[in-house]
């Protein structure tokens, strides 16, 4: 991605087969879309210090739990110093009150997949098999402070703590989601 000297560099990881034109777009799957289509656990082939903000939309989960905090320590690495990483993830605390009130409306998972309130919950949180790893708030921020992130602050849908606006762009799933993000 090339352009002004000054132009902020935005990478977005975990795209998905279906990138968003603006910014530098990763994931593991193959797409000719795909702008850097690599495993994070190998590295990514960005240089260190050469990206302004990263976001990731529920990519996180589909890391094993050992896993976590090498991924974490690659998305700051190749951070500007100042950096901001923004993640939503599945928010296991909504889910767990929304389980033990019996609301069965807050699961996406049709009926004809799971009907107990039980297994829709656990169909969700695993996501059919494709999350590995279950985020509460509290959680995440442990995991961002071992990767050496700092000033972790949790925020809403489409509300960013840091100096960059356009950061909550890709934010989705408000319903079931937690946002955070975090400094490097």
């Amino acid at each position: 991605m090339s352009g002004a000297v000054n132009e902020v560099r935005r990478l977005n990881w975990g795209c998905g087969t279906l990138p968003t034109p603006g910014w530098i777009n990763s994931d593991i799957k193959e797409d000719q879309a795909v702008d850097v289509v690599c495993d994070i656990l190998e590295g990514l082939p960005l240089e260190g210090d050469s990206i302004d903000y990263a976001v990731s939309i529920h990519a996180l989960p589909e890391l094993r739990l050992p896993d976590l905090v090498p991924a974490l320590m690659e998305l700051r690495r190749v951070l500007v110093p100042g950096g901001v990483l923004r993640l939503a993830l599945p928010d296991l605390d909504r889910a767990i009150r929304a389980y033990l009130d019996g609301d069965r409306d807050y699961f996406l998972v049709p009926d004809s997949d799971a009907r107990a309130p039980g297994a829709k919950f656990v169909t969700q949180m695993l996501w059919y098999g494709y999350s590995k790893s279950l985020f509460t708030a509290d959680f995440i921020a442990e995991l961002l402070e071992r990767a050496g992130f700092r000033e972790i602050t949790p925020c809403s849908y489409r509300q960013t703590a840091g100096p960059y606006p356009e950061i909550v762009e890709l934010d989705n799933r408000p319903e079931e989601s937690l946002f955070v993000e975090a400094r490097k």
